[in-house]
């Protein structure tokens, strides 16, 4: 379930508003496909290492055992901000959500925001029960009302709900096609919905971090990895389609052609349709529920990251700390007040939903990147110290396609996502700052630590394979 919850949010709620106007219903399609085959061999493959080696700090911890040091420092530092990022994001993006009722906007948006952080750390310094039971619930909610969403939606298509049949004819606006129009290259139109459709499918990794405080992981990893692939694809392939279907992608009411009109989610506007004038305030607290989900989620990742890095001397070994119910506190704390600090920089820019949502999309590919990097080298060093494959808990399928392909198709839309630098040469600079505004702190934490401690590429021979947790 929280595999489930961390992928459902809001990029799947909001974002895919965006994708759709972007590249049209098939671009949008075949970003989320391509993006969701990817995250399907990145989840197999850290399946593979979290059943051997199941601990908190998760491809931080892996990326320093099986490539290097530095690169596992950079790993963690980078998924840290990566979440810290989103939880600001979140809490923001929460506010607007509740504006959509009238009788709440006696709070101004910051406040509502302050009150949804102080929720979320309330949550997190307790146990890590709650924080499971807590997701648990936020998680069903999302997961009973794709499925209502996905059912209402085609009864609308068909004409059974809401009176007339719909069909296939949104697919194509007037003379626009299928894909989408605007740039001269459907295909790179397709490529900067990559960045949306990445951070839709960003918390799917959470299972690997979740696993250090997982009841057998051995036997429930497995399990989650195969299930969480199916649900996924038929929750964001199926509601793209149905989104596709009934709103014409050129409608100006898809979030992205006016950012003011952000309460009215596609999904919003799908119930609408159907003739549910209730359904609007419904699926508006669905939505906040689900961003609260991402918050919570996002809380407890980088915490646990940082917790994790305090562990292996990648941080202050102040941050490995835990109270009594094995809660890492000081974690928890100086993650909350960066989150605090990006939510106050974020306050006086209007743009800053665009800028955050590319700054973590981008370091969440990146995290990705190191996933498939250090799956590649562990099965390479398994196999250089003669152990045998089979001895293995849970293995990937289709080694080394899966990591090979993942690494490419992560460097890929990296590279791709300045559409305009590409196709027309313009170079804005303010544009390019914000789109690769990750890779830059990527690389500063990667030569800070490398510099430093003159780390070098570990033979595979001398990979660390030892399933002891420190």
């Amino acid at each position: 379930m929280i595999a489930i919850g961390g992928c459902i949010g809001t990029g799947l709620f909001m974002a895919s508003g965006e994708a759709i106007h972007s590249a049209g219903p098939g671009g949008a399609l075949l970003a989320y496909a391509a993006i969701g085959l990817m995250v399907y061999f990145l989840m197999t493959s850290l399946g593979e290492m979290a059943t051997y080696l199941p601990v908190a700090g998760s491809f931080s911890t892996y990326a320093s055992r099986f490539v290097d040091p530095s690169l596992g420092f950079a790993l963690g530092w980078n998924y840290w901000f990566n979440w810290v990022i989103t939880v600001a994001a979140d809490i923001s993006i929460a506010a607007l959500v509740v504006s959509y009722w009238e009788p709440l906007q006696f709070l101004p948006h910051w406040g509502w925001s302050l009150l949804f952080l102080a929720l979320i750390i309330g949550l997190n310094m307790l146990s890590v029960r709650v924080y499971g039971e807590s997701e648990f619930w936020f998680a069903i909610i999302k997961v009973i009302t794709v499925v209502v969403f996905l059912a209402v939606g085609v009864l609308t298509i068909f004409g059974i709900l809401g009176g007339e049949y719909v069909g296939f004819k949104n697919l194509t606006v007037g003379d626009a096609p299928f894909l989408g129009d605007g740039f001269t290259g459907q295909f790179l139109t397709a490529l900067g919905v990559f960045l949306i459709a990445g951070f839709s499918f960003q918390g799917t990794e959470l299972i690997g971090v979740a696993a250090g405080e997982s009841e057998d992981p051995q036997k429930n990893i497995p399990k989650a990895i195969k299930q969480v692939f199916w649900r996924i694809l038929i929750f964001y392939i199926l509601a793209i389609a149905v989104i596709g279907l009934l709103i014409p992608y050129t409608s100006p009411q898809l979030l992205g052609a006016d950012v003011n009109e952000i309460a009215k989610s596609p999904f919003t506007l799908v119930f609408e349709k159907a003739g549910w004038v209730f359904a609007a305030a419904v699926m508006n607290a669905v939505i906040l529920t689900s961003i609260l989900s991402a918050g919570n989620s996002g809380m407890y990742a980088s915490t646990r990251m940082l917790y994790a890095m305090g562990k292996d001397g990648l941080a202050y070994k102040a941050f490995a700390r835990t109270n009594v119910s094995g809660n890492p506190l000081l974690s928890l704390a100086l993650t909350s007040v960066i989150v605090l600090a990006i939510f106050g920089l974020e306050m006086g820019n209007e743009q800053a939903y665009q800028y955050i949502i590319a700054a973590s999309g981008l370091t969440g590919f990146i995290a990705w990147l190191g996933i498939a990097l250090s799956h590649y080298r562990f099965r390479r060093a398994y196999v250089a110290q003669g152990r045998d494959l089979n001895q293995l808990v849970y293995r990937a399928k289709w080694f080394p396609f899966g990591p090979i392909l993942a690494l490419v198709l992560c460097v890929l839309v990296i590279i791709g996502q300045d559409t305009d630098l590409i196709l027309h040469g313009e170079v804005d600079w303010n544009a390019i700052t914000i789109t690769y505004m990750g890779v830059p702190i990527f690389l500063g934490f990667y030569l800070y630590h490398k510099l430093r401690y003159k780390t070098r590429l570990i033979a595979l021979k001398d990979v660390n394979l030892s399933q002891d947790h420190h």
